[in-house]
């Protein structure tokens, strides 16, 4: 596959999923509230669960976020991927595989997604990889180099 390619598909890839953490940390913060989202997470089982809300409520916004501007995509990746794992674990396994039904078919997508960024990185298209340009053009060329 060519390279820009490949770059383009990493960049839709990254705001598609970007957007839908994104979404789903605003939808804690401001249309559930954290309380409620506590709350609900409380009646599930997770331990800790205003810890845990203010924790799912800032890995989806900032680590959705990080993910449209492909910024720190491996380490947003690999908080999202371990969030969704908490969320297949402490709500969604029970309830098979269909989310109409209750079950993991989102989180496991989202999660494997997620994690798949986290190993690619952000591609060409990202403030990682323009980050990543500027670190090497700043880099001294070592002594016979040149």
């Amino acid at each position: 596959m060519p390279a820009t390619v490949r770059d383009v598909a990493m960049l839709l890839a990254r705001i598609g999923v970007g957007i839908v953490f994104f979404a789903h940390g605003w939808q804690k913060l401001v249309t559930n509230g954290v309380d409620g989202t506590a709350a609900f997470f409380d009646q599930v089982g997770v331990p800790l669960p205003t810890v845990a809300a203010w924790f799912a409520t800032g890995v989806e916004l900032l680590g959705g976020a990080a993910l449209i501007l492909g910024a720190a995509v491996p380490i947003a990746g690999v908080l999202l991927a371990l969030h969704m794992l908490g969320a297949f674990i402490f709500v969604h396994a029970g309830n098979g595989l269909f989310v109409d039904k209750g079950g993991y078919e989102l989180v496991l997508t989202l999660g494997a997604a997620s994690l798949l960024l986290a190993a690619v990185g952000a591609g060409r298209f990202s403030v990682d990889h323009l980050l990543a340009g500027r670190r090497r053009a700043a880099e001294p060329v070592p002594a016979g180099r040149a």
